[in-house]
């Protein structure tokens, strides 16, 4: 039997996955978690053999962030269990961030059921599973050419927010916020702050 993990922040998503999932007889849904803390918590506690594992989750906790964020955390909270990053948002990004982060698998919800069942039993067997199609986008774009803290810079800026404001939420000075900003800018061509923070969420980079 392989136990599988559900963490998925809409309740929906989850109920309808762990209907399909229990209708096969080799798979039994041990646990299912709405936040990266939640989804933690439950693989320390169910020890799954598989994470189907959103990516736009909220965090839950102050150490978790979102799915691809909480990945190292839910390896050493289970780390017999392979995660299989499965999205609404096919970005080349996020893919590879997940398996950087230590996925084994990156799939997009639109995918056919069988696809996502034979996923499942593909990681717990000891094989990737990855879209090709992102696959091939992925080793296209290449890795992202942001530093560590310009994607948290650019992410602070959403909404309109000053440099003051993101100075505050990032706990930098607004010398190095604008500098941050300024240096994203460039590597991405964009014109300004918002065209780069679409450019970078776009590509799956934040």
């Amino acid at each position: 039997m392989i136990r599988v993990l559900l963490a998925d922040d809409q309740a929906m998503i989850r109920s309808a996955l762990a209907a399909l999932l229990s209708l096969e007889a080799d798979l039994e849904v041990v646990g299912e978690a709405g936040t990266s803390a939640e989804a933690v918590d439950q693989a320390a506690r169910t020890h799954p053999d598989v994470i189907l594992l959103d990516v736009q989750m909220p965090a839950g906790g102050a150490a978790t962030g979102d799915g691809i964020d909480a990945l190292p955390l839910l390896t050493r909270a289970a780390p017999d269990a392979r995660v299989i990053v499965v999205t609404t948002f096919g970005r080349p990004g996020y893919l590879r961030r997940a398996l950087e982060a230590g996925a084994v698998g990156f799939m997009v919800k639109d995918a056919p059921a069988d696809r996502l069942i034979e996923g499942v039993r593909r990681a717990a067997s000891g094989l990737r599973v990855v879209d090709p199609e992102l696959a091939a986008a992925s080793l296209s774009m290449g890795p992202s050419p942001l530093t560590e803290k310009e994607p948290e810079v650019l992410a602070e800026a959403s909404g309109g927010a000053t440099t003051a404001e993101i100075a505050r939420a990032v706990f930098l000075s607004e010398g190095t916020v604008r500098n941050y900003l300024s240096s994203a800018i460039g590597k991405l061509g964009a014109r300004n702050r918002a065209e780069a923070l679409r450019t970078a969420t776009e590509s799956g980079w934040i």
